[in-house]
């Protein structure tokens, strides 16, 4: 029977540009081999076509599943209109779509014992792209494999690169490699996860670990892994069939990695018998064990409220503090329950602070409210006091309402506290932050020159953030050393510092004493400072300083200012630039102007208005230090590999008695 469109169909023409890498020889050849893929979804079916349009002839194609949403980011099959369709099916259309004169034998129940011996006949070569966690069946169908001296190719989608191994008659088998057998599925899942990937070039930059489950038998792909895995298995497909070139066998395996711009060629005498591996699965057991006790990723959220709350906490505060509960009253109403740390915190003891952080998640909830069409009424609360004030946000729907332009960068805006390039920014960056902040409000910029004497001015106001006992019980609190991610302080690795530095500080910050010791013998100030803000305000596009036409003088006003800073610094993100606060200048000059007694080292009060004074001469002596909301850098760089992350939006709910 013909199918529709064939007539149009020439074999020959269609392959055409294969020719010149194949000789019409071996595209002749190729047309009569027949390949068997289990699986259609993540790799299988960029498999099927890649094969496909070498002009493979015949193919025997297996899965039971179907399409779903969580499939559209990486298999080749998945769309709207496939929704709920078998796979099988589905691909075998776009294929036909491709060749018309294919020979499919379909297994819509997938590969089982029962029909394996089918699915394997007449076939000359075996592409594996079973689910990962197919582990039982992908085990029968590698050893059946074996004893029918079928060549075997396996590629896995890993990060952002793919690994591929190749079984060969005669050579190592699947089962001699990973050595499977006798082991439970969380092993024998750990086993071939080593096993495909000896080199490991993936975990560098896995940016959230709580995705890779393998209790729940979930993890993370990529769109780009599942197309190069089917680069790799279609190149070794045509090597193996065509009797063309090497082919790495078993125990050697292929790794590349686009993302790290490596190629790594790895070899493993064993198996997972090596020692090398066995080290490995150790290391990767006890790893699995600690995840084990971690929060599994919270479920999609059924209540708009909620999700706009989710994502209105990645608001920033100082030193990851988030100085807010939140109260859902009802689906339409909630109450924002603030405080500020001015009994503890040096450098919120006029409560400033927390207020422009209380003003960025209320930007952040505004934000979040246009994802779900809904507009925000918010109303501070007359007699709550100014140290815990609180505010009643209002949600309404409203049709006019679209998503938000700063939408997608509320949970990627973060910091980075590491040298930038010194690349100036184009005008049309400088006009989008400029517009970001709103009325009321401009943008002062230090560059060039002036951005050198920022740096100076960084350093040596540093020396008050390290000298003082009332910094260092800030900083003796609101570090969490070890970490990479901390919910509730500043992890470690996002301080910016080397690691001789951190560990200095680390010890140091064990007691005052020390703190004074290293100070007074050994210029304890100068290797952080150096690194922290010397370095950092040198290199870097610009320095920036937000200010008010109106000074900060009431609980409100600091909280607009931080929604002006919340949009500026979403701008920055959208912008791609790196961000990092530089607020301490800002915070002793206005101690200093308005007298405020904030350590009790006479000697560092003094300096605050040198610093005052300093920053005086870079800004204007016509700015009021009243109306300075916010100070800052921008520029060009990588995104930080560690950062502050928030606490479950759960952590954060209060009930009305609280």
């Amino acid at each position: 029977m013909q199918r529709p469109g064939q007539d149009m169909f020439d074999y020959d023409a269609a392959f055409s540009r294969n020719i010149g890498w194949v000789t019409e020889a071996e595209q002749a050849i190729l047309r009569g081999k027949r390949i068997a893929i289990a699986g259609m979804g993540g790799v299988g079916g960029s498999h099927l076509l890649t094969l496909t349009r070498l002009g493979i002839g015949a193919f025997n194609l297996a899965d039971f599943d179907r399409f779903e949403i969580q499939n559209f980011n990486r298999q080749a099959g998945a769309g709207l209109s496939h929704i709920d369709q078998p796979k099988v099916e589905v691909m075998s259309a776009m294929a036909r779509d491709i060749n018309p004169e294919l020979d499919l034998r379909c297994f819509p129940a997938g590969v089982d014992e029962d029909n394996l011996a089918e699915f394997l006949d007449g076939v000359d070569l075996y592409v594996d792209s079973l689910d990962f966690f197919a582990l039982d069946i992908r085990n029968k169908v590698f050893a059946a494999c074996a004893q029918r001296g079928i060549p075997a190719v396996t590629a896995a989608p890993l990060g952002m690169g793919a690994a591929l191994l190749v079984f060969m008659p005669g050579a190592m088998t699947y089962e001699e490699y990973f050595r499977m057998a006798g082991h439970d599925e969380e092993e024998q899942a750990l086993r071939f996860m080593l096993g495909l990937a000896p080199a490991r070039l993936q975990l560098s930059y896995l940016a959230d670990d709580t995705r890779v489950d393998f209790n729940a038998r979930k993890g993370p792909s990529t769109p780009m892994a599942c197309e190069l895995c089917a680069g790799f298995a279609g190149t070794y497909a045509l090597k193996i069939l065509l009797q063309r070139g090497a082919v790495p066998v078993a125990p050697r395996g292929i790794h590349f990695d686009a993302y790290r711009n490596r190629l790594s060629t790895t070899w493993r005498p064993g198996g997972n018998d090596n020692p090398l591996q066995r080290l490995g699965l150790f290391v990767a057991r006890r790893m699995v064990m600690a995840k084990a006790a971690a929060s599994p990723p919270a479920a999609p959220r059924a209540r708009a409220v909620e999700r706009i709350l989710d994502l209105a906490r990645w608001a920033p505060s100082g030193d990851n503090e988030q100085p807010w509960r939140l109260q859902i009253v009802a689906d339409d109403h909630v109450v924002v329950h603030a405080h500020d740390t001015r009994d503890w915190c040096v450098y919120d003891l006029d409560g400033s602070s927390s207020q422009l952080a209380v003003g960025a998640l209320l930007e952040n909830v505004a934000i979040a409210a246009s994802a779900e069409g809904m507009a925000v009424s918010c109303e501070r609360r007359p007699d709550t006091p100014d140290n815990a004030p609180q505010f009643d946000l209002r949600l309404r729907t409203d049709p006019a309402i679209e998503a938000h332009p700063l939408l997608p960068f509320v949970r990627a805006r973060t910091t980075q506290r590491r040298p930038l390039s010194t690349r100036p920014l184009s005008a049309a960056q400088k006009r989008a932050l400029e517009e970001a902040v709103g009325e009321g409000y401009r943008v002062l910029w230090l560059e060039g020159g002036e951005r050198r004497s920022m740096a100076g001015l960084l350093f040596r106001s540093a020396h008050i953030r390290l000298t003082t006992p009332e910094g260092y019980e800030v900083h003796r609190r609101n570090i969490e050393w070890g970490a990479r991610f901390s919910e509730d302080r500043l992890p470690e690795l996002a301080l910016g510092v080397d690691w001789l530095t951190r560990r200095v500080m680390r010890w140091a910050l064990g007691s005052w004493r020390r703190v004074q010791n290293l100070n007074r013998f050994a210029a304890g100030t100068w290797l952080p400072r150096l690194q922290m803000d010397l370095l950092t305000g040198l290199r870097c596009a610009a320095h920036f300083v937000i200010v008010a036409e109106r000074p900060l003088d009431s609980v409100q006003a600091c909280v607009d200012g931080g929604r002006a800073m919340q949009r500026f610094w979403l701008e920055a993100t959208r912008q791609n630039l790196q961000f990092q606060p530089e607020m301490t200048p800002l915070i002793f000059a206005r101690y200093a102007a308005t007298g405020v007694d904030f350590t009790v080292v006479e000697k560092e009060r003094e300096l605050a208005r040198r610093v005052a004074n300093d920053l005086a001469g870079l800004l204007g002596a016509d700015t009021d230090p009243r109306c300075r909301v916010y100070m800052g850098r921008v520029g060009f760089g990588p995104t930080p590999t560690s950062r502050s992350v928030r606490p479950p939006l759960e952590t954060l709910l209060v009930d009305g008695g609280e």
